[in-house]
């Protein structure tokens, strides 16, 4: 007797135009009956997954970096140590300068130079890190969507970066300005704030940037050449700012409240630009 009832064949669209595309779907023959291919037509129930919130997979990376950090404390001690050489390069750099030099003039861009060096050096170590140890594919392998992921390392990266500027910023307060003329310098919130929308850019476009340059050989060299030029009407906005507050001119708050406004403006454009690429640079 012939096994023609047994024997399953495979048909293909190309060879019979009767026949069941092969690929996805394809399907099995056996007499009248179709059976579904178990392995290039799986079972759509067993891919059905519940999607995970935005909120979820934002907290799960934040978690994620903040416990590794406090694990290692690499990334926090490191921008620490290094603003400290930094303001301590600035001590000997103006120990000469003289009693009638009065620092205040250039405090904020002092102050903002070492932010923006120390926050480079976070930047960079932040995403190495995990592509050493394979954390950024296995990142990019889950389930999270892209922005979410530039979402969750940006504010990493801005916690970080806070912290290393609320143990600093005092420090170069005592050490550069107790002898300063500061009679006329306005309130320490807008110092703050200055400093916040200093901040929020530099960690936002930061992350994108050193996104794109973590594949590169010099990591490095190519992250501060694309990252300062990108990032100067944000500093130009923000030293500005901050030289009105500290030095307390008359028209002071009328020019903090202009470049601040530049600042703002400068974040949320630049923000939502990376917020729409990070997808598209990730698959660079």
């Amino acid at each position: 007797m012939p096994y023609e009832d047994k024997v399953l064949t495979r048909k293909s669209k190309a060879d019979k135009g009767s026949g069941d595309r092969m690929g996805s779907g394809t399907v099995l023959s056996s007499g009248d009956k179709t059976v579904p291919d178990p392995i290039l037509s799986p079972d759509p129930l067993s891919t059905q997954r519940p999607k995970i919130s935005s909120w979820r997979q934002f907290k799960a990376i934040l978690r994620k970096d903040i416990v590794m950090e406090l694990r290692t404390k690499e990334m926090i001690t490191s921008m620490g140590l290094y603003a400290l050489l930094v303001l301590i390069i600035y001590y000997v750099a103006l120990s000469q300068a003289g009693t009638n030099f009065d620092v205040s003039r250039i405090s904020a861009g002092l102050l903002l130079l070492a932010i923006v060096f120390t926050s480079m050096l976070g930047l960079n170590r932040s995403l190495v890190h995990e592509q050493d140890q394979g954390q950024l594919d296995a990142l990019l392998l889950s389930p999270i969507d892209r922005p979410i992921l530039f979402l969750g390392k940006a504010v990493t990266n801005f916690i970080f970066l806070a912290i290393v500027e609320v143990i600093i910023t005092p420090l170069f307060y005592f050490i550069f300005m107790g002898n300063a003329h500061t009679s006329q310098m306005g309130p320490l919130w807008m110092v703050a704030l200055a400093l916040l929308l200093g901040s929020i850019g530099i960690a936002g476009v930061g992350t994108l940037l050193a996104t794109m340059s973590v594949n590169t050989k010099g990591k490095d060299f190519v992250l501060a050449v694309i990252f300062i030029p990108l990032m100067f009407p944000l500093l130009l906005a923000v030293v500005t700012a901050l030289n009105a507050v500290i030095l307390g001119n008359p028209d002071a708050t009328t020019v903090f409240w202009r470049f601040a406004g530049i600042a703002f403006g400068y974040d949320v454009i630049t923000i939502a630009i990376a917020w729409a690429l990070y997808e598209f640079i990730l698959g660079v």
